[in-house]
């Protein structure tokens, strides 16, 4: 646990009445520690209790046990209003027959500011988040990506503890997701906020957070930076949620001090020792996971023999389904001026594998 920890859960639980009555545990037995400063992303599939967690921390919810710790103040029977952590969700919830200065207004003037503060405030929060020359227009009149930054201005004049999002970006085009997330965290380090990010998609996380949680069935799989998550998952969950890994059951045929040897559907592939699952042995059962960027599409030679199923041109990259193994791997390769793949469906080629991108567990 972190020492510097500014928010602190401990042992979070959160249980709802299934169907016929019966609890389910959204939220299981939970502890984490954020910085103050820190950009921290909950990562994971629908329904993995990353926003149960979320809505927690603001006060939206309450948990059946456990404990919230803000700058070392229990918080627990603290309610929403009071504990000054404006929440951002993908739907905006602005208010369509208010300006967009009357919007962002809107919090302070419950709080009872006064005119000249919540003039100064507003101005500072529309300077931040580029929203100059727009005051008086209304929600309808703007695009889905200002309409997302008046909802962030909003959050912004309460100055407050802890920022909240909840999936902000889900109703914006691709081009704008990749551009409102680069507003958000140039925002939040110039103003050195804690914020805390609830996300499904892995590439959104990974360029914005100092710290990934990664959850699943409601527990804390695996947490830690981008790097540390993309390049050493602890398990073929995190391998495959996070890096879309090309699973394979196979067993472990022979060892050394540097390696393992895997036979997975008759071919024997060699995983570095650093990047497998401690306690394995000669004879063990286990998964490999290979990233798609490990797996090199090339000319039909003496190497490992696959076919193309799908290929897909999709400017920087091209994406290969490919036959091996008796199922279907995919590949990525990396488009370059004057290097693109042109590997047509059907057509009879064979693998090359970075073995540094492997990873080997116990199979499940």
């Amino acid at each position: 646990m972190k020492e510097s920890a500014y928010l602190r859960l401990e042992n979070l639980i959160k249980e709802f009445r299934g169907g016929r009555g019966n609890p389910v545990r959204a939220v299981d037995d939970i502890s984490l520690s954020i910085s103050k400063g820190e950009f921290v992303t909950l990562l994971g599939p629908s329904g993995c209790g990353k926003t149960t967690t979320l809505r927690m921390i603001a006060g939206f919810e309450l948990q059946n046990m456990g404990n919230i710790h803000l700058d070392g103040r229990l918080i627990n029977d603290v309610p929403a209003f009071d504990r000054n952590m404006p929440m951002v969700f993908q739907s905006y919830a602005l208010f369509p027959h208010l300006t967009i200065f009357e919007n962002i207004a809107y919090g302070l003037k419950i709080r009872k500011a006064s005119k000249n503060k919540i003039s100064n405030d507003v101005a500072m929060a529309c300077q931040m988040v580029n929203l100059v020359g727009l005051e008086n227009r209304y929600p309808g009149e703007l695009s889905g990506g200002q309409q997302q930054r008046v909802a962030l201005a909003r959050a912004l004049v309460l100055k407050p503890e802890i920022i909240l999002f909840d999936e902000p970006l889900s109703n914006l085009d691709a081009k704008l997701r990749i551009q409102t997330r680069t507003e958000i965290k140039r925002v939040q380090q110039m103003l050195g906020i804690t914020a805390i990010y609830v996300t499904h998609d892995q590439s959104e996380a990974l360029s914005v957070s100092d710290t990934i949680v990664i959850m699943d069935k409601g527990k804390i799989v695996q947490a830690g930076s981008p790097e540390d998550i993309y390049s050493h998952p602890v398990n073929t969950f995190v391998s495959d949620f996070i890096g879309n890994a090309n699973l394979f059951d196979g067993s472990i045929t022979e060892t050394d001090d540097s390696s393992f040897i895997v036979e997975i559907g008759g071919y024997s592939l060699s995983v570095p020792s650093s990047n497998t699952e401690v306690g394995l042995k000669v004879g063990d059962d286990v998964t490999l996971a290979i990233k798609p960027e490990a797996v090199d599409v090339v000319a039909k030679s003496e190497d490992f023999h696959a076919r193309v199923d799908v290929s897909s041109f999709l400017g920087s990259i091209t994406e290969y389904k490919v036959e091996f193994a008796a199922r279907l791997i995919t590949s990525i390769h990396p488009n370059t001026v004057g290097e693109v793949k042109n590997f047509r469906a059907g057509e009879e080629v064979s693998l090359r594998f970075n073995r540094e991108f492997f990873r080997l567990y116990a199979r499940s």
